[in-house]
């Protein structure tokens, strides 16, 4: 037996990554208090039945929440012996009770208790998500409408293209916030448990101890508060674990790309957003000046982890052959706390990085004083046509002066195409200088991206309010 939870192996879940409430939800103790809990709703409706008595119900009912220390390191002992972790409990549920330890678990198999308690953790881990990920999708509508204005590069192929908005950038990854709110939304409205229908979900064995077991059955759902399958074999479709893990991949995959663009913005060869940047924090053991964005790099690494976990639960579901097999339930018992926990911290982190973000705007402008020019030569072209110009003539003089620009800053010049383009005579015989200078802001030439920014975060502001309605 070793001396300290130092000298075994711990998951870096146990302390590193994800809340200390979502990690009650799926602890040993929270396990069992809820097999406990499936219990006595058992208990209480067969009593109301007839099959057990007042007494048995109050001597469980008693006993129910005392998930000690002490009685969990007995149940792994009994289980040490029997290879059976509920029938353990069982056991060492029916060692505290007086007159009710020979009536727990009557009628019932394994997964009527294990089904319907992992469906409640389920709904109360999807509600700590949600209600996240609700604050979430609010700090970002936040700040995708105070930044809806204000003019940046945007890139394509990772290369300079046209302006957009930060604001409008930030929208992207907004909506699909939304997409994964909604989502999260429809999977927690949706958790059923499998009810209790016995070992291959006949409900044969209710049967033999009540006529109309159904009725029974109804008794505890509306104790437990849980709706259930209609049918069901031995267990809960699979398929549920599955919608469950793939609404927690989509968060994800969105907070993924996000935090992969703030890695890139935050690369000083761009170097318009940072991450939020403690004053004690150590950026490297090595180099003392560095800022790394260790929050986005946490987030897309724990999202790479997460991305291999719905595979497992689709082959869980495709392989529960017949009535039940049992070669989901070690992995079970790693991917669900897993993908809450993964998805708790991932959430956290990026709201973390929302609220504190920020925005270097003198770089922004530097940026587009030497990329901006390029794009605004579309806005120029079209103006020159609109004014009688050949349109091709006037693209191989704007191609030209271009080519020299890049040249320029590619020595490490500032970039000279506006001056090259309103001091050329060919261009001139159209427009004035002024005129081309009006044409060739480039800040100006974002199109509608700041309506639609801010009628993207009204959109997100509405969809977290209406679920608080």
């Amino acid at each position: 037996m070793l001396g300290s939870p130092h000298d075994t192996f711990q998951s870096p879940f146990t302390v590193r990554y994800g809340s200390d409430p979502m990690r009650s939800i799926w602890s040993e103790r929270t396990k069992r208090l809820t097999w406990r809990k499936v219990w006595l709703a058992l208990a209480e409706s067969q009593q109301e039945l007839g099959l057990v008595s007042v007494e048995q119900v109050r001597d469980l009912r008693a006993h129910a929440t005392e998930v000690t220390d002490a009685s969990i390191t007995r149940a792994i002992e009994i289980e040490s012996e029997i290879h059976h972790d509920l029938m353990a409990e069982v056991h060492a549920y029916a060692e505290q009770c007086g007159p009710a330890g020979g009536i727990i678990h009557l009628g019932a198999t394994s997964m009527d208790i294990e089904d319907n308690a992992d469906a409640l953790r389920l709904r109360a881990a999807l509600a700590i998500i949600e209600q996240k990920l609700s604050a979430l999708v609010l700090a970002l509508a936040d700040q995708t409408a105070l930044n809806a204005h204000l003019a940046c590069m945007a890139f394509t192929h990772l290369q300079p293209a046209e302006p957009t908005t930060v604001g409008y950038r930030l929208a992207q990854h907004l909506q699909d916030a939304v997409d994964d709110l909604q989502g999260i939304r429809r999977v927690l409205n949706s958790v059923k448990g499998k009810g209790f229908k016995g070992a291959v979900g006949t409900s044969a064995s209710y049967r033999e101890l009540v006529a109309g077991a159904s009725g029974m059955e109804q008794r505890i759902l509306d104790r437990l508060n849980l709706p259930v399958y209609e049918v069901a074999t031995q267990t809960y479709p699979r398929k549920q674990d599955w919608h469950v893990v793939i609404a927690l991949a989509a968060v994800a995959q969105t907070l993924y790309k996000f935090a992969f663009d703030v890695r890139m913005l935050q690369s000083p060869p761009i170097g318009e957003w940072a991450e939020p940047f403690g004053a004690k924090q150590v950026g490297s053991s090595a180099m003392p000046f560095k800022r790394n964005p260790i929050h986005s790099e946490a987030i897309d690494s724990l999202a790479r982890h997460m991305a291999a976990l719905p595979r497992i639960m689709w082959d869980n579901a495709a392989h529960s052959l017949l009535e039940r097999t049992l070669d989901d339930s070690a992995n079970r018992r790693i991917v669900l706390p897993e993908a809450f926990l993964c998805a708790d911290e991932i959430i956290t982190r990026a709201t973390r990085i929302v609220v504190g973000l920020r925005i270097n705007e003198p770089q922004i402008a530097r940026n587009m004083q030497t990329y901006g020019p390029f794009a605004a030569t579309e806005r120029l072209l079209m103006g020159l046509a609109r004014a009688g110009a050949n349109r091709q003539n006037m693209h191989e003089v704007i191609r030209e002066h271009s080519m020299d620009a890049w040249r320029a800053i590619n020595s490490g010049n500032p970039n000279p195409l506006l001056t090259a383009l309103a001091s050329d005579p060919r261009i001139l015989h159209h427009f004035s200088a002024a005129d081309v200078h009006n044409l060739m802001d480039a800040g100006s030439y974002v199109g509608d991206a700041p309506e639609r920014a801010l009628a993207m975060a009204t959109r997100a502001r509405n969809v977290v309010v209406a679920k608080n309605n």
